[in-house]
């Protein structure tokens, strides 16, 4: 009976035992996943068909993607000067190698990130100015309505001859609609302007940007100019810089600081990134995907950038008067 009961308590002592070990692990395990996630180290990279020192929307996007980085812990990486033949091989090459975040800033690229996404359940994709929402896809969206007639009123304002000029990159929906608000607002504060456009086909090709400007500025007697063609508008800036009165309003940066042509008169701003740093906490916190993050002037992902000293002091108050009325809905009633 003795014998029994010591083979009873050992037995009870032994699952006891297990018991206590088995605990232990499970804790140590949970607490060992928990310290890995908190110190992965997230990897971030961009792609684009324009340079990361175009002067304009490559730099400025790349700058923003930096910053969000810094911010939030992330490893940077970058392609550029891509054609599109190359963008999907490109955007395959950063999710074989593991990256968390792929940073396509432009409509443009929008089908091969579709293409790539399937493809890569477990990475993330961050599309600017696209429209597609997936459960690994999400689109930052500025207000392409908002940032036209921002530079539309500035322009309308401005122009001494009555003539501003437009150049867009591609016909993409984002572009036609910032043309269409610049023409609108510019027309608001001046019904006697007209505005020449122009698409360049390309975002890339500087010297077709100076061949529009030159054509717009001889032929049109454009004083004021916007554009949304990267480097294409650096190429139009050239040719503006060898007239006299001639001026350029930039986005998405604040160009103005860094002109030494003096024909920036302002910038429309385009905080990129804010809207990055969303996506990256959306990651971190396991809640990305399936929504577009919005930038506009009410939550600050819009704002005018610095106003040179070409602008009178009259015509910046207007102006900023106007930019509280854009904000508001009232500027330009439908």
């Amino acid at each position: 009976m003795k014998k029994l009961l010591s083979l009873v308590l050992t037995m009870c002592t032994l699952v006891a035992l297990l018991a206590g070990c088995g605990g232990s692990k499970t804790t140590e395990t949970s607490t060992k996943d928990s310290k890995d996630a908190k110190n992965k180290t997230y990897k971030v990279a961009m792609i684009s068909d324009t340079s990361i020192s175009d002067g304009g929307w490559g730099a400025a996007c790349y700058n923003a993607m930096v910053t969000a980085a810094k911010e939030k812990g992330f490893e940077t990486q970058y392609t550029d000067g891509l054609k599109t033949a190359d963008f999907a091989q490109s955007i395959r090459s950063y999710a074989d190698l593991g990256y968390d975040l792929i940073f396509a800033p432009g409509n443009q690229y929008s089908d091969a990130v579709k293409e790539v996404a399937k493809d890569y359940p477990d990475v993330h994709f961050a599309l600017l100015n696209g429209t597609v929402e997936t459960d690994n896809i999400v689109s930052l969206l500025p207000d392409a309505e908002q940032i036209g007639q921002m530079a539309g009123a500035l322009a309308g304002l401005m122009s001494k001859t009555n003539n501003i000029g437009f150049i867009g990159g591609m016909e993409l929906d984002t572009t036609k609609t910032k043309l269409e608000s610049y023409e609108a607002a510019a027309k608001a504060v001046n019904p006697n302007i007209q505005v020449a456009s122009a698409y360049a086909g390309s975002f890339s090709d500087t010297a077709k940007g100076m061949e529009i400007a030159n054509s717009m500025i001889t032929s049109k007697n454009v004083d004021v100019m916007f554009g949304d063609a990267s480097a294409v508008d650096s190429g139009a800036r050239q040719a503006l810089a060898n007239k006299s009165n001639t001026y350029d309003i930039g986005q998405p940066s604040d160009l103005v600081k860094d002109d030494k042509s003096g024909i920036i008169i302002s910038s429309v701003v385009t905080d990129n990134a804010a809207m990055i740093k969303l996506c990256m906490d959306d990651i971190i916190n396991g809640k990305f995907g399936n929504k577009t993050i919005y930038g506009n002037i009410e939550n600050g992902s819009l704002s005018v950038g610095t106003l040179s000293d070409k602008v009178p002091q009259d015509i910046k108050s207007k102006y900023l008067e106007i930019v509280d009325k854009i904000k508001a809905g009232t500027f330009i009633k439908k």
